[in-house]
């Protein structure tokens, strides 16, 4: 059964997402998700919130293909960048640990934690323009933060970089060798719990406010693009029958 499980050691809460094989993030997670990162956001005793995703294979592979139909699109908005404006305004720091592949909508999870810890087995991608669509997280934010010919690069041809390529655009912080990824976690555990939770939430704070000022602006006309303007082409709907149906497209280029 597809869950969010949330484990709490101490001053440390993991949220996992746990739908084999790919961890694909249908509305029902995505609401979940939502819930799950609202209570934490409310729990005076957790100081660091780690997003994993269940086994080795993916963290995530992204949203549902599914629901990117003219009829589910809006709340599959509504609920992606809801987890996203949430993730981004907890007041506890993030980190995504990455194990596998991390595409689409997963890496939008991931790119939005304070921090990204990945293995050398990961891959990351935001591959929607193949099936006719666009990931709009990173419309709005990958150019700021990881450079606007990278981003386009990323977008444009949906392009799969290895954990390597990721951490050298800054996409990611660390990466490891899978069997040294719980120990490099620890670590990073270590150097944030070891600060003043005070000063550490407020220097939080400051960063968001300060690096993401233009996100919410940005993601609001990501979000109308795609409402009012891709789903009006005929190629979105292609795109995910194609998908769907494991055959290359028929693009009629409107």
């Amino acid at each position: 059964m597809a869950k969010i499980l949330l484990e709490k050691t101490g001053p440390v809460a993991s949220v996992i997402i746990d739908r084999p094989p790919l961890n694909v993030l249908n509305l029902a997670l995505l609401r979940e998700l939502r819930h799950v990162l609202d209570e934490l956001d409310q729990d005076a005793g957790v100081d660091l919130v780690e997003i994993h995703g269940a086994g080795e294979r993916a963290f995530s592979a992204g949203v549902d293909v599914k629901d990117h139909t003219r009829a589910q699109v809006p709340e599959m908005l509504d609920l992606v960048h809801g987890v996203i404006r949430k993730l981004m305004s907890l007041r506890q720091p993030t980190i995504a640990v990455v194990d596998g592949v991390c595409l689409g909508g997963g890496c939008e999870l991931a790119s939005s934690c304070d921090l990204v810890l990945a293995s050398e087995e990961s891959r990351f991608a935001t591959p929607e323009i193949t099936v006719g669509c666009f990931p709009p997280v990173a419309l709005a934010r990958f150019s700021s933060q990881i450079g606007y010919h990278r981003a386009a690069e990323m977008i444009l041809t949906g392009r799969r970089l290895s954990a390597r390529e990721a951490e050298s655009i800054g996409l990611v912080n660390r990466v490891v060798p899978r069997e040294q990824l719980g120990e490099a976690l620890e670590a990073l555990r270590n150097e944030l719990l070891d600060k003043s939770r005070a000063v550490l939430r407020i220097t939080l704070r400051g960063l968001r406010e300060i690096g993401l000022k233009q996100l919410s602006d940005a993601l609001d006309r990501s979000e109308e693009i795609y409402l009012k303007e891709l789903l009006e082409t005929e190629d979105v709907e292609e795109g995910v029958r194609a998908f769907v149906e494991k055959r290359k497209p028929e693009w009629q280029h409107r």
